[in-house]
């Protein structure tokens, strides 16, 4: 059993870790023109759900990983939001 958990952290972890570089260029750069608004709503949707079912699982890596991916998607497509919303706004 520990091992599955062990398993389930390390997976975590890396999912999870992969999205920091897309945040942090983000919004260093202020640039989403390559990020896909549709794609980002839809994983920001699922990563809520992955969250609410590793919270009624109980299942930590789930919670953890979800929660984390969860604000790093988040902050993403709020920054994809306004940056298109002030392009707009210029034109």
């Amino acid at each position: 059993m520990w091992f599955d958990e062990w398993l389930g952290f390390a997976a975590a972890t890396l999912t999870t870790i992969s999205f920091v570089p897309q945040a942090w260029m983000t919004f260093r750069t202020r640039n989403a023109g390559g990020v896909s608004l549709a794609m980002y709503s839809a994983f920001t949707v699922g990563i809520a759900l992955w969250l609410v079912y590793g919270l009624r699982l109980g299942a930590w890596p789930l919670i953890i990983a979800n929660g984390a991916t969860l604000v790093l998607a988040g902050a993403i497509l709020v920054m994809k939001v306004r940056i298109e919303r002030e392009r707009r706004r210029r034109s």
